[in-house]
């Protein structure tokens, strides 16, 4: 049977190797990959991910080259990433506590839920993919946590790259609003690669200067305790897998990230990188 991957997007910008890399590996394996976004949104790639003359401050270099960004280009100006599936319209928003009739409508939620819980039989991995834009609209978005907690309660792998990961550390049942990253081992955008100024997103006038916060912290935070933030800085890639999760540093993990995953839901891979 052919496998099926729900890849999740920013409508802020991703960044293309990101998607690329992944992408590859599912595509000769011969898998489906579905493409979602918060509101329906067609998602674009960031363009300096697109230029392989774009010189990435923390690094000093170029971090994409030529090939990738050819590849990147021909998949963002492709019709592939036009009409995805609106997490909006699929996966219900919890009420606020002060609306009229909120018993009622939580109730209505957690109906909605459970549908999702049924929903997500369909797919074999989901994945969150990086750049500056999850910070924007995947970060704290509630029906974004509510996707992975739907694929964790049926234990199925999650991939999330650079800042995509902190959707994993902010993912929480609302009862006890524990991490679902305690006691695990992941890695994600470290200090060292933060920029100092410059950080950029699509569709809005804005340019601001570092992350508005440094997910090194918070993950090192979430998986606590018995669990370990990996930096591996100095080390080319960064790539972490402590079943369900699957986790890449930055742009240059993305073809091992995907390979991995891969690995996870052919040969039963639960360990790697640490």
């Amino acid at each position: 049977m052919t496998r099926t991957i729900l890849i999740v997007l920013s409508e802020y910008g991703y960044w293309g190797e990101e998607l690329v890399g992944p992408l590859a590996a599912f595509d000769r394996q011969g898998y489906r990959s579905v493409f979602a976004t918060p509101t329906g949104k067609r998602a674009r790639a960031l363009p300096p991910s697109l230029d392989p003359g774009y010189v990435d401050p923390p690094l000093g270099r170029s971090v994409t080259t030529p090939e990738v960004a050819v590849a990147a280009r021909q998949l963002d100006e492709s019709d592939r990433l036009d009409s995805p599936v609106s997490l909006a319209e699929w996966i219900p928003e919890r009420p606020y506590n002060s609306e009229d009739g909120y018993l009622r409508k939580v109730e209505g939620y957690y109906r909605e839920l459970a549908r999702l819980d049924r929903d997500v039989a369909e797919y074999d991995a989901l994945v969150l993919v990086g750049g500056s834009g999850p910070i924007v609209d995947l970060a704290n978005n509630g029906r974004v946590h509510d996707l992975i907690l739907a694929f964790v309660r049926a234990d199925k792998p999650v991939l999330a790259e650079c800042y995509g990961v902190a959707c994993l550390a902010f993912a929480r049942d609302w009862e006890d609003r524990a991490s679902i990253l305690r006691g695990k081992h992941v890695t994600g955008h470290c200090k060292e690669y933060d920029y100092k100024d410059g950080t950029g997103f699509l569709g809005v006038d804005f340019n601001m200067g570092p992350p508005p916060y440094p997910l090194e912290y918070i993950l090192r935070d979430a998986t606590a305790p018995g669990g370990r933030y990996h930096g591996n800085v100095g080390k080319e890639t960064s790539v972490i897998v402590d079943y369900p999760f699957v986790t890449g540093r930055s742009t240059p993990d993305s073809y091992l990230s995907g390979e991995k995953l891969v690995e996870v839901l052919e040969s039963g891979l639960r360990r790697y990188g640490w």
